[in-house]
């Protein structure tokens, strides 16, 4: 009997899983060092090659361990993470006040309340 197509992932999923084993190890981990840690029975290659995209959008960094790379990540968590997408959105837009006044308009009272408290403490 034919095995069945496992489920894909959701966009970004295995991304979010590599880095929270690099968050989890506090330690540069190589792509078997992950594969290890997620014990997902995904392939090596393709934790190298989520890894080498990873550091392509500069979300980890990576230094030569043998004749690989271990990498680390650049952002100290996923609020951190975050924050970064959301910068990298707004300076890729043509008219960040566009962006801005409708990312504003979308938040939730509470949402806003904060964001107005955030600001206040940053005056």
């Amino acid at each position: 009997m034919p095995e069945l197509p496992q489920a894909r992932r959701h966009a970004g999923e295995l991304e979010a899983q590599v880095l929270a084993a690099l968050w989890a190890a506090r330690t540069p981990l190589t792509p078997q060092d992950v594969q290890t840690a997620l014990g997902d029975g995904l392939a090596r290659t393709t934790i190298a090659t989520i890894l080498a995209r990873l550091h392509d959008k500069g979300t980890v960094g990576r230094t030569k361990a043998g004749r690989g790379f271990a990498y680390t990540p650049t952002v100290e968590d996923q609020a951190g993470l975050a924050a970064r997408r959301m910068r990298s959105e707004l300076e890729s837009g043509e008219d960040r006040s566009t962006v801005l006044a409708r990312f504003v308009s979308d938040l939730s009272d509470d949402d806003e309340r904060l964001l107005r408290e955030l600001l206040g403490e940053a005056s």
